[in-house]
């Protein structure tokens, strides 16, 4: 999918295809509108999203699990560069565009939980998909999930490049070690 294009996966009444479409129609009305698509993790320290969760659960259960064979991919980006592309974004972005904040294009579950256990000290193991709610709670849903995207067209309009640390750097730091 192009950055620019309007996403076919979301539709105009779910959450996020209305908001974008909604916002995106003030553009028409010379409005320098833009929407900003961002990674399913937005790392760094003292984040309390998904990796949070992930985190939480493994210390919950002892293990840090991944899905089946933990291929599913994420796309990352670290807090700092997503906060700079907005700057970038509100600076210099065309009215009407879809903006990617996503440094990371595919890590894989297994690798999130290895640095997870390896930060965690705890071993990593595969957890069957019908067991995934019930292991890692709410999250357990999308973490078998591909949730990739690519910012090349966002890197090419704006020339952002991304320049924080990986989302495995940041979990191997510590970033997640506080319960």
């Amino acid at each position: 999918m192009l950055e620019s294009d309007p996403s076919p996966a979301v539709g105009p009444a779910s959450d996020r295809g209305g908001s974008e479409n909604l916002t995106l129609d003030y553009a028409n009305r010379g409005v320098r509108a833009m929407a900003v698509r961002f990674a399913p993790s937005v790392h760094g320290a003292g984040d309390w999203g998904f990796v949070k969760f992930l985190a939480d659960a493994a210390r919950r259960q002892g293990v840090s699990g991944y899905v089946g064979d933990g291929s599913a991919r994420w796309s990352a980006v670290h807090r700092t560069d997503a906060a700079r592309l907005i700057r970038i974004g509100l600076e210099s972005a065309p009215a009407g565009v879809r903006l990617h904040a996503v440094a990371e294009e595919s890590v894989t579950a297994r690798a999130i939980a290895e640095a997870l256990g390896a930060a965690l000290g705890l071993p990593v193991t595969s957890i069957d998909p019908a067991d995934a709610d019930a292991h890692f709670g709410f999250v357990g849903g999308f973490f078998g999930m591909d949730m990739h995207a690519s910012s090349a067209r966002t890197r090419e309009l704006l020339g952002w490049t991304p320049t924080g640390p990986t989302l495995v750097e940041d979990i191997r730091r510590g970033a997640y070690t506080a319960a």
